[in-house]
């Protein structure tokens, strides 16, 4: 992934400025949905839209405008960095106690050593950003904040336009009949590198079996070709439909979307409780409740999917260990059953330390070995040698926290990149010693089907 300079360093320079100062104000108000209140900025702020709903559907919220953004092209610091810069800014944040807290949301790439020049150049190593206008619904109950960040002297006039522009977005939002579906045909559809795959996933299996590593995820993608620009609230909307027991979410930058529905959670921190998934080894679904409980047996009982699937564990309760007390890890594996696929599943959790924050975790955590391999450093190298593709923030940390500290992120799986008439898929799996590279081809598809779906394509007709 390419670099260019971005407002960073200006938006350090302002973070640190003496006279910031950080404004928040919350009003709550009617039930409203949040995908017209996402495309209610599409007018005046397309490029600066975010979108997440966690899996059990608790919380949802959505994000229109920046107020500021964050962004950090270090390399294994940039979590650091990201920390830091949010930790000065909530140092200047004015508020009521009654005003939710902001929310800090975005994501960062899966490797920032990636130099390969892709659909992703214009993304930093990591973008975040804290919205202008913050919808949030929890329990049933609908806020919209304001935030503000300013060296300005004098606020009150700037304000009082974002009070005015506030109630012209929920107006517009409840009042204004939004069309979420259109009809836009895949003109074609490109599978790329699908020969460099199969090899891929032969040199992998043989260098495993050679020792070079103990599991490695190779991942490929494929390109969706359209009759008009796509809609990012009418994707966003059929994702959602799609895939309702996963994680939702949409990050805008300039005039890409990246979206998807992932099915795992990678760290969630609540009031000091922490709580991962360890979710590795996938099985397709049955054609009946029958057939579908003897898949979900079969895979309970695969050693080569119990095999990837106790490298998470093991990777993840290391990590909870090292940062956290109280930890706790059943004994053995659970089914995580979504429509298209059903994967093994652990929870974890535990108790933050006191020195430790939610970019700490997802640091430690990532990239986990569902989505790298075992040992980590052997396995991204071998990622960069064999997969020739630019992952972006494919397979990466997506999410969000807020000035109390808590916070949630994903791994943006079953995700796409869409830009103007194109849209970018990616899918991948684990190669272990035993592989084979037409099962594993034939499981990426599998993993393909949500956000084709979603898109409007079809597979097997």
């Amino acid at each position: 992934m390419s670099r260019k300079l971005t407002d960073s360093h200006t938006m350090k320079n302002t973070i640190n400025s003496p006279y910031t100062r950080f404004f928040t104000e919350t009003i709550e108000v009617g039930r409203m949905s949040p995908f017209a209140f996402f495309e209610a900025g599409f007018q005046k702020y397309k490029e600066e839209r975010f979108y997440w709903q966690n899996a059990d559907q608790t919380l949802t919220l959505v994000g229109i405008g920046h107020a500021v953004t964050l962004t950090s092209d270090l390399h294994e610091e940039r979590y650091k960095d990201i920390s830091n810069q949010w930790n000065d800014l909530c140092n200047t944040l004015i508020k009521e106690e009654e005003d939710a807290a902001p929310i800090l949301f975005g994501g960062f790439s899966y490797d920032p050593n990636q130099v390969l020049q892709s659909e992703w150049n214009q993304f930093p190593s990591a973008y975040f950003a804290v919205p202008s206008f913050q919808l949030k619904i929890e329990d049933g109950r609908s806020y919209v904040s304001i935030n503000l960040v300013t060296d300005k002297p004098e606020a009150s006039l700037e304000f009082e336009w974002l009070r005015q522009e506030r109630d012209r977005l929920i107006h517009l939002a409840q009042v204004k009949e939004f069309s979420f579906q259109y009809d836009n045909p895949i003109v074609s559809m490109e599978e790329r590198g699908k020969d460099r795959y199969i090899e891929a996933v032969n040199n992998v299996t043989s260098l495993i079996q050679s020792g070079k590593a103990d599991k490695v995820v190779i991942a490929r993608s494929l390109v969706l070709h359209f009759e008009q620009e796509l809609s990012a609230v009418a994707a966003l909307y059929a994702i959602s439909n799609e895939q309702q027991e996963s994680y939702q979410f949409a990050l805008q930058h300039n005039d890409c979307l990246f979206f998807g529905a992932t099915p795992e959670r990678l760290i969630e921190m609540k009031n000091g409780k922490v709580l991962s998934a360890c979710v590795a080894g996938s099985i397709r679904r049955g054609n009946s409740a029958e057939e579908d409980k003897q898949l979900g047996e079969a895979l309970l009982a695969d050693s080569k999917n119990r095999e990837e699937h106790h490298y998470v564990v093991e990777m993840i309760s290391k990590v909870f260990r090292t940062h956290c007390q109280q930890v706790v890890v059943p004994k053995n594996p659970k089914l995580m059953k979504i429509r298209d696929i059903q994967h093994l599943y652990t929870p974890v959790e535990g108790k933050i330390a006191s020195e430790s924050d939610i970019f700490t975790l997802v640091k430690a955590l990532h990239p986990t070995p569902a989505l790298g391999g075992v040992p980590t450093s052997a396995a991204m190298e071998i990622i960069r040698q064999e997969e020739g593709m630019d992952r972006g923030y494919y397979a990466a940390p997506i999410g969000w926290t807020d000035s109390s500290g808590n916070g949630e992120f994903a791994v943006a799986l079953r995700s796409a990149l869409i830009n103007g008439k194109e849209a970018y898929l990616y899918a991948g799996g684990g190669i272990v010693a035993d592989s084979n590279a037409e099962d594993e081809y034939d499981e990426t598809w599998v993993k393909f089907r949500p956000v084709l779906r979603a898109l409007g394509g079809q597979l097997n007709g």
